[in-house]
């Protein structure tokens, strides 16, 4: 492995585990706080803009430096046609959808901030990040499958 992949490899790595460590956070404490009503709307919505910021940004570095790994480590055919090319592919599915429910997730939380409501906007943005928690926890299998090339057989 060359010193750029290793680069990009931690890159990767590292965003990853932010992205998805930022989504857990907010959806296992964040959301039950504002729930509660225990926030006020102007740290709440502080917190949901650096949330945003650090979900925008993971998503284009992970972008970046997943498409430079999977253009140097897989061939079009070997992609398609083998189990480590197809977990390439569900995580390429796996992160559209999480940033998509990240994205409808904060668009909730932040709809009702500016109106100071709390309570409402972390109901209505709970089910999104549920979702997203979920599918965090998936890329994470897929990437852990990934990383040992004997465990798909296929």
């Amino acid at each position: 492995m060359s010193l750029i992949d290793a680069v990009v490899n931690g890159i990767h790595l590292g965003f990853a585990g932010l992205w998805v460590g930022s989504v857990v956070f907010v959806t296992l404490v964040v959301l039950p706080i504002a729930r509660e009503g225990a926030f006020d709307a102007a740290p709440l919505e502080t917190l949901t803009n650096r949330f945003t910021w650090i979900s925008r940004t993971s998503v284009l570095l992970l972008f970046v430096s997943g498409g430079h790994l999977a253009g140097t480590r897989y061939t079009a055919d070997s992609l398609f046609g083998s189990g480590q090319g197809h977990l390439v592919l569900t995580m390429v599915g796996l992160w559209f959808a999480l940033a998509l429910l990240v994205e409808l997730g904060s668009k909730r939380l932040a709809s009702g901030l500016a109106e100071r409501k709390v309570r409402q906007p972390a109901r209505e943005a709970r089910p999104y990040f549920l979702a997203a928690t979920v599918v965090g926890v998936l890329l994470f299998v897929d990437a852990a499958l990934l990383s040992v090339p004997t465990a798909i057989p296929f």
